[in-house]
């Protein structure tokens, strides 16, 4: 039996009782889970080792690669900037960076590029694998990028350039990069164990990973998908795990403690609250969480509900029982969400990734059990 730590209020045992058995079934070597309501942390478990052969501890300081479910934390971070007016949704990105406007871009707004609308969900023809550690390089071949369908027709998720642009809007009309951003405003101020570009003084904390024996499934392939995920050079390579730590993509590189991704998710649970501060205008959580586009996404084989950057969780029911719910999922299985309806979020993060795209049965379990409890 492995061991589980943490807490859960009395009437959250059925959760942790789905926890311990994610780990009695083997589904998990090391995974936390935490939930956020109204500002009070009522659950959060952990277990498990965080090393390869099983003999460093996973504890509630360790941080984990979280990939895509990075995006959230950037949507939220973008719509801030929404909310001081340095950006604007119906804005397009080329009146902010010119350069972007190449090949037939210069008409996508942000708010088409930030719900994967843009039509570049990756390179055609392919670039290097090394390409995606020098940021100003991919930037420029962003640029020199046409889009692989018209602008605004429908979505295909993006995994990592969108990440890339974002980045340098944020960089472009604040001063800061957004993950310098995320540190000074949000995540230094507020003690939340989170990182888009992680320092080296932090490294010793990081879990190892286990890959999934099995490759996800896309459905039928197509030049669209290949570009996203399946071309040599579609995802970074060639560079060692602290080229990678280091990097600021904030698509895509975030590192965490779920007890930090469900605190800081509690912000659009709580309507724009932190520790009782405002960080953000209920009218601006409200443009950056209404459907931008619904239907058969490009990319993934799903019919999905994007916002601004987060995914909707209607017709899926990934992130509870709530189509309201917001949230994101990550490479493996990592999962964030938020519940404004009832100001609940939560966070699960894990070593032993698996090949689910999106709505890992491991995160879905848990928040099914959560729901039966509220």
């Amino acid at each position: 039996m492995t061991d589980i730590h943490g807490f859960a209020a009395a009437h959250l045992g059925p959760v942790k009782d789905v926890f311990a058995a994610n780990f009695a079934d083997g589904q998990e070597r090391g995974a936390r889970f935490t939930v956020v309501q109204d500002g009070e942390t009522v659950l959060d478990l952990w277990a498990g080792s965080c090393d390869r052969g099983g003999e460093v501890p996973f504890t509630d300081k360790t941080l984990v690669p979280v990939f895509s479910s990075t995006k959230a934390v950037t949507a939220l971070m973008i719509a801030r900037l929404v909310d001081q007016g340095k950006l604007d949704y119906e804005a397009t990105v080329a009146s902010y960076w010119p350069e972007f406007g190449q090949n037939g871009k210069d008409q996508i707004t942000l708010g088409q590029l930030i719900s994967h609308q843009g039509g570049i969900p990756g390179f055609d023809p392919p670039r290097a694998a090394e390409l995606w550690f020098d940021i100003p390089a991919v930037l420029a071949a962003i640029c020199e990028q046409a889009p692989l369908w018209a602008p605004g027709e429908g979505s295909g998720y993006h995994p990592y350039t969108t990440g890339f642009v974002l980045g340098e809007l944020f960089r472009r009309v604040d001063g800061r990069t957004l993950g310098t951003a995320l540190r000074e405003d949000i995540a230094g101020k507020y003690g939340l164990d989170l990182y888009i570009g992680t320092p080296e003084s932090e490294f010793d904390r990081i879990s190892d990973l286990q890959k999934p024996s099995a490759v996800p499934n896309f459905g039928e392939v197509d030049d669209i998908k290949k570009a996203a995920f399946l071309n040599k050079g579609a995802f970074p390579g060639g560079r060692g795990s602290e080229q990678w730590r280091s990097l600021e993509m904030p698509s895509a590189n975030g590192h965490a403690t779920s007890e930090a991704l469900a605190k800081f998710m509690n912000i659009i649970a709580t309507g724009g609250f932190i520790d009782g501060d405002r960080v953000i205008s209920l009218s601006a959580l409200g443009q950056a969480l209404r459907e931008r586009v619904y239907g058969p996404d490009r990319v993934l084989p799903f019919k999905l509900s994007w916002a601004a950057g987060f995914l909707r969780n209607k017709n899926i029911l990934i992130y509870g029982k709530n189509e309201r719910a917001v949230g994101h999922s990550g490479n493996g299985g990592s999962m964030v969400m938020a519940d404004p309806d009832k100001k609940l979020s939560a966070a699960y993060v894990m070593n032993k990734q698996s090949n689910h795209l999106i709505g890992d049965p491991r995160s879905v379990r848990l928040m099914d059990a959560l729901y039966e409890t509220l």
